[in-house]
């Protein structure tokens, strides 16, 4: 395996960026448990705090972030609120605990996209890339292939299948979306296994043919959603810049050639 041909110590410092950019939010999932059903019901409905830390932590990440980081940050809170309302109230493709969107959701989303963001533009992730992607795909496939045959979830599956398949033409993406695949699915076991919320047996609880589990194992499939409309709202409003790096793009490839 290409990653235990990385040398230790750059394998240790790889760690450790990971931890402290993008482990916080495997420690979020010990707190979701306060805003799961059995918090709520045997002590106290606690997800007003914990909206008020979710805000607290991503404005604590804002400022910490990078300026384009920043903008896609509020991008992504203003998009995920929108997909949230969207899939969870109005398609039904999961319920949340209270029948609401909470708000460290949207805010949450926000977060994890700048800080999966930050992980892969890293100097030494970027330098090992290949060895980082080839472990993580590894992962999402065990993972893909333990839901499917355990709990029949071939919902999930398929949007595994699909992340692979618009990867395939998009090398410079990988590293982002095998990171994001895997915390987001972190974060969708800690929420269904504390009851935030629950997805439907069958997609969209209307797909009969396409069984599902609570939670299916692709559903990073819907960040490139958010990832894809984030980059045209950068584009969009910062016209100026987007032609600047074209500009420098071009020259890199023509002075390549």
């Amino acid at each position: 395996m290409l990653l235990f041909k990385i040398p230790k110590a750059e394998l240790n410092q790889l760690n450790k960026t990971f931890l402290r950019k993008v482990g916080i939010f495997i420690g979020f999932i010990l707190i979701l448990y306060f805003d799961g059903t059995s918090f709520s019901k045997n002590v106290i409905d606690s997800q007003i705090p914990i909206n008020i830390l979710a805000l607290l932590s991503f404005l604590w990440m804002y400022k910490r972030a990078y300026p384009r980081t920043r903008k896609l940050m509020i991008y992504a809170v203003f998009l995920g609120l929108l997909g949230e309302y969207f899939f969870s109230i109005y398609l039904g493709m999961y319920t949340y605990r209270l029948e609401n969107v909470p708000w460290y959701v949207p805010l949450g989303h926000a977060a994890l996209y700048g800080r999966v963001f930050i992980f892969s533009k890293d100097p030494l992730a970027r330098k090992h890339h290949k060895a980082i992607e080839h472990f993580f795909a590894l992962i999402i496939m065990i993972f893909a292939i333990v839901y499917l045959v355990f709990f029949d979830d071939i919902f999930g599956f398929l949007m595994t299948i699909l992340v692979f398949l618009l990867l395939y033409k998009r090398p410079k993406d990988r590293l982002y979306f095998y990171t994001m695949y895997i915390v987001v699915a972190l974060l969708e076991i800690g929420g269904t296994a504390f009851g935030c919320w629950k997805w439907p047996p069958i997609a969209f609880n209307v797909f009969e043919f396409l069984p599902s589990n609570n939670p299916p194992s692709g559903i990073s499939l819907f960040y490139f959603l958010l990832d894809i409309w984030c980059f045209l709202f950068y584009i969009i409003f910062h016209q100026k810049v987007w032609r600047r790096f074209r500009q420098i793009k071009q020259y890199n490839d023509i002075k390549n050639t």
